[in-house]
């Protein structure tokens, strides 16, 4: 099941790979369906045609877009109409799934052993640290490994 897991996970950083630029996109204040319509000199009403609808639709809809209240078949359908492709992905905020994963298991694993190292002191039986970091590192490789569902806790 490890094996299937660490496939699946190198199978989606590869499909995410040509996203990773993305984390540097701005998105424009007003929406990307208003600044590609007035960079193509495009009216509202010119749009509107496209999509079947009036130019007031085409307002709420780039006004829905800017506030993020859009829903991706209202995207789709703008692209299509504007002769474009709708992108749409999840990335992390910081490098790849596997980063991510690491990140997640390594935060797990400090909060564990600081967590039992503390009850540990209080029975004045603590380790060094040298230790403690040794086995986070350790303890972060099992989590990782195994996927465990609390890395999401």
């Amino acid at each position: 099941m490890r094996n299937k897991r660490k496939l699946l996970v190198e199978q989606l950083n590869q499909k995410l790979f040509p996203f990773l630029e993305s984390r540097k996109v701005v998105v424009p204040e007003r929406g990307w369906i208003n600044a590609i319509r007035t960079s193509l000199n495009m009216t509202m009403a010119q749009l509107g045609a496209k999509l079947n609808i009036t130019r007031q639709g085409v307002k709420n809809i780039e006004e829905s877009e800017a506030y993020g209240r859009i829903s991706l078949n209202s995207l789709k359908d703008v692209a299509h109409a504007m002769d474009l492709k709708l992108v749409y992905a999840l990335v992390p905020q910081n490098g790849t799934i596997n980063d991510l994963i690491q990140n997640k298991a390594e935060k797990l694993a400090q909060k564990i052993v600081l967590r039992t190292n503390q009850n540990m002191k209080l029975e004045d039986q603590g380790i060094g640290d040298e230790k403690i970091s040794q086995t986070i590192r350790e303890l972060a490789e099992e989590i990782r490994r195994e996927m465990r569902k609390s890395l999401w806790d």
